[in-house]
């Protein structure tokens, strides 16, 4: 009879079951656990999330064809991040993706304007976009995907205050501009109206107060950005030292006063002068070695791009503001019939510059311009009131 081999203590061979036994513990163990199938409602969030990282992707990079630098590398990263995401969803997804399907309508829409405009728009509806993202309450995204978006927001909030930091000048004058004019001349044409006067002096008022207004801030605009360049100015530090200093008693040396004066240290002044009066050597600053006084360059930019922009900007805004609430007298409506349908007409352009406000500010356009919104219908029937009380008065 053949010999049985002795079995291997460290590998023992496995013993038949007894008919009716359940199966040992390695059996079951060495089945690998089910991966439960994605559920309808997973894979149908899953692809929405898909077309969206897709189209944000797209956004980013059809911003970046306008860049130059590092704002375009920055914008680049973003959309490579966006792809790690779009990614992960693909593997979730597997052989459920199916065809691509259309990015939401806030996606797409960000995208039309990145193509064919590329403004600062743009950058501040991605930063609240990048506010709003569903991953943070998602158990199917990682924590590095919601840190991400977190990341994102941060680095498009940048972004956007570089525009909004250009924009501020004639932007401001313009948006303000077309608000003031909205909000003063409804006041005055509904004061006037409840006064009790003619449709035709209503009219004439309101004419009277767009012309004046408009005249009014573009005057104010003009006067206020020339006047900050001129206070600039007189701040900035003039080249006369470099030609005085060789003509100074080195005894009682005025020119330390001119650095303390200017902010430095005793030390680093000290330094300066002895510089300056040609007791040492070495130059620490070459940009204020000693050269020859060079007019100041006439920058054409500030003189008439920036006073005047405000200016110009400011008149027509305010005047296109101001043309709203004569409206319906211009086309012959009188009474309250009028005063209605101006009041419609300046609450939906208030509500238009309360969203534009908000949409660059990063913010919810819809409370912004509801804001505006009540501030300007408060100031209109406050005038409204006090035109009630005066006619009475005078009648």
């Amino acid at each position: 009879m053949p010999q049985r081999a002795p079995s291997d203590p460290f590998n023992p061979e496995p013993r038949p079951r007894e008919p009716g036994q359940a199966p040992r513990p390695e059996t079951q163990a060495a089945v690998p656990p089910a991966v439960p199938a994605p559920g309808s409602a997973d894979v149908k969030r899953w692809r929405q999330y898909l077309a969206d990282e897709r189209a944000e992707a797209s956004v980013y990079r059809d911003l970046a064809q306008n860049r130059r630098g590092e704002e375009r590398a920055i914008l680049l990263a973003l959309a490579e991040a966006e792809g790690r995401h779009e990614a992960h969803w693909l593997q979730l997804l597997g052989g459920h993706a199916g065809r691509p399907r259309p990015a939401s309508l806030r996606s797409r829409f960000l995208g039309f304007l990145a193509r064919h405009f590329g403004s600062v728009f743009v950058l501040a509806l991605a930063q609240r976009a990048e506010s709003r993202s569903p991953y943070a309450t998602d158990p199917s995204a990682t924590p590095a995907m919601v840190a991400d978006e977190q990341i994102h927001e941060e680095v498009v909030r940048g972004l956007a205050t570089r525009g909004r930091n250009r924009l501020a000048g004639t932007f401001r004058a313009a948006v303000f501009g077309a608000n003031d004019g909205l909000v003063s001349n409804l006041s005055l044409v509904m004061g006037m109206a409840a006064s009790g006067v003619a449709s035709s002096v209503v009219l004439l008022s309101g004419v009277a107060g767009l012309l004046a207004g408009a005249l009014s801030m573009g005057a104010g605009e003009f006067i206020s950005v020339r006047s900050q360049r001129e206070l600039l100015a007189a701040t900035r530090p003039t080249q006369i030292t470099l030609a005085a200093a060789p003509s100074l008693d080195i005894e009682h040396n005025e020119l330390l006063l001119v650095y303390l004066a200017r902010g430095m240290s005793r030390d680093a002044a000290e330094h300066r002068v002895a510089e300056r009066m040609g007791l040492l050597d070495c130059d620490c600053d070459p940009s204020l070695s000693l050269q020859p006084e060079r007019p100041e360059t006439r920058d054409e930019h500030e003189a008439i791009g920036t006073a005047w922009g405000a200016a110009a900007s400011s008149f027509c805004f305010f005047a296109s503001g101001a043309i709203v609430p004569i409206i319906p007298f211009v086309l012959g409506m009188t009474g309250v019939p009028a005063l209605v349908v101006a009041a419609v007409l300046v609450g939906l352009a208030l509500l238009s510059t309360g969203g534009v406000v908000g949409l660059l500010s990063g913010t919810s356009p819809t409370s912004r311009g509801f804001r505006q919104l009540a501030i300007g219908m408060g100031a209109a029937g406050v005038t409204y009131l006090l035109g009630l009380a005066f006619g009475a008065v005078v009648a």
